[in-house]
């Protein structure tokens, strides 16, 4: 049976989640980083693969299981030249340097996830008053439909639609458009959804 979270609510928790993550990455290396747009919508979980491209093409995951108060998942899926002007940003190199996702560019990534979902966790933990704390992430080179696989079984579960925040991100020297598909499983939804009914 399929649960409905409030789009609205969540798109809130996103947005400052993103905003905090933001925050964070500006910090780490000293740059200024501005959410120059963002954007929240529904999709069939079935259809998430095709925003990157179909289930066959080759994509960039950023995977963390959630513990505490609430089991879950969240993933971060990039196409692989949007993954590289991430990797640019993180390390200060010039946009358009990194071309290809070596051990290196990979554990740029990871850090990219250790802050976004650290970030995002604690927006969620201070406002439902709940301990979320993320795993180290495992970073994911493969085909977009077997990076969904990790989570879709579990989400389908409970729900048939997942929500994208797409964001342009700017900093000095560049910009960079993305979808971040940070998609609660279904203890975490659970606890979402009672939270959003409460508020």
């Amino acid at each position: 049976m399929s649960v409905k979270l409030d789009s609205g609510a969540w798109a809130g928790l996103v947005e400052q989640g993103t905003n905090r993550a933001i925050q964070n990455l500006s910090q780490m290396i000293g740059q200024t980083i501005e959410v120059n747009s963002f954007r929240m919508k529904s999709i069939p979980i079935s259809d998430i693969a095709s925003l990157v491209g179909g289930p066959d093409t080759l994509a960039a995951g950023v995977y963390l299981t959630v513990s505490g108060g609430a089991d879950g998942h969240l993933m971060l899926i990039f196409e692989p030249s949007i993954a590289c002007q991430f990797v640019d940003l993180l390390m200060t190199q010039p946009p358009n340097t990194t071309t290809s996702l070596g051990d290196m560019e990979q554990s740029a990534l990871g850090e990219l996830g250790n802050v976004v979902g650290a970030s995002f966790l604690n927006v969620l933990a201070d406002e439902m008053r709940m301990d979320l704390r993320p795993s180290p992430p495992a970073v994911i080179i493969d085909m977009a439909g077997a990076l969904l696989d990790i989570i879709a079984a579990d989400l389908l579960l409970v729900q048939d639609e997942a929500f994208v925040a797409e964001t342009t991100f700017r900093a000095p020297d560049r910009e960079i458009s993305g979808m971040f598909f940070v998609m609660p499983s279904a203890g975490l939804l659970k606890a979402l959804l009672e939270w959003s009914q409460a508020a």
